[in-house]
């Protein structure tokens, strides 16, 4: 009864965790940006159109934030906090290193592997699946196929981002190259 005890503990911090965050970004609850603010985020990051980002990103983490919390679906929840932690990760966090108080990988790190040990380990007997004789659900090979999958969904969400646009070199009055940037070229481009 313990280790189903244990299982349940981590499994509310980490679900309760990520649904705290999407409906921090859904509704604009606990101080969160709500809908508006987290598309505006989205665009800067180069998601675009960034409602519907700002919209995946949030049902992610509250639904899977609440499939690993009742512990139902399997490794389904899970695999779905461990594509959000690595968007987030890739997009946010990285280049911050690793400290939390710095902005860096720390807490999505956390999620992650809590998410992928709770697939590998399954849900316990205090848990929706157990009472709905859904223990099928948690089978090893499953477990290694959602956090793959997991990570392969965070990596094909990455490759939808749109391109880094250049800054623009600083021109003079008269539209010539100032000494530092190479003179500005008014040719209309091409996507």
């Amino acid at each position: 009864m313990t280790r189903d005890l244990g299982l349940l503990l981590a499994r509310s911090a980490t679900g309760a965790g990520l649904m705290a965050h999407g409906a921090q970004k859904a509704f604009g609850w606990f101080g969160g940006p709500g809908p508006a603010g987290t598309a505006g985020f989205m665009e800067s990051l180069r998601f675009s159109p960034g409602a519907r980002y700002a919209a995946l990103s949030a049902s992610g983490e509250l639904a899977g934030g609440a499939l690993v919390t009742l512990g139902l679906g399997g490794p389904l929840g899970p695999a779905t906090i461990v594509s959000v932690m690595t968007v987030a990760a890739a997009t946010v966090h990285v280049k911050n290193g690793f400290f939390a108080q710095n902005g860096g990988i720390e807490l999505p790190a956390l999620y992650a592997t809590a998410a992928a040990a709770l697939a590998m380990a399954g849900p316990g007997r205090l848990s929706l699946d157990t009472a709905l004789h859904l223990e099928v659900l948690w089978d090893e090979r499953l477990a290694w196929a959602a956090i793959l999958g997991g990570v392969a969904a965070g990596a094909m969400a990455l490759s939808q981002r749109q391109p880094a646009q250049p800054e623009p070199a600083p021109a003079s009055h008269d539209g010539a190259a100032t000494k530092d940037a190479p003179a500005q070229s008014h040719a209309p481009t091409t996507a």
